[in-house]
């Protein structure tokens, strides 16, 4: 089964991470991702940029309406996503929950709906 990671991470809280440890765990982020990539469970994936570069769009009554900046304000940002393909939800339980980002964000676990050309 296909199931999606949204990598969720407090920006404000990165941000103030000292040189040190954001290279930290960046190196954790990069041994997490060969991990991964070595498995041969990764189909898809990305870090995003951060939340201040991102512009959201709206089609509403025929007119299209761009705002600067993510969709909403929250704790946690979308920080990064990957596709991966597992036996069941267990399984990308158990990968979603060795993120490292699981350990001070969230790292949400959404199965893919199939796509059916036509439907």
């Amino acid at each position: 089964m296909r199931y999606y990671l949204l990598i969720n991470r407090n920006e404000h809280a990165y941000d103030q991470l000292t040189d040190a440890e954001r290279q930290a765990m960046h190196a954790r982020y990069a041994a997490y991702g060969m991990k991964m990539m070595q498995s041969g469970i990764v189909k898809a994936g990305a870090m995003l940029e951060p939340t201040r570069s991102a512009t959201t769009v709206r089609q509403r009554n025929g007119k299209r309406l761009i705002t600067e900046g993510p969709f909403v304000e929250n704790a946690e940002q979308i920080c990064g996503a990957a596709e991966i393909e597992v036996k069941d939800l267990d399984e990308a339980l158990e990968w979603a929950a060795g993120h490292p980002d699981a350990e001070w964000g969230s790292v949400e676990v959404r199965p893919v709906v199939p796509w059916k050309q036509g439907a």
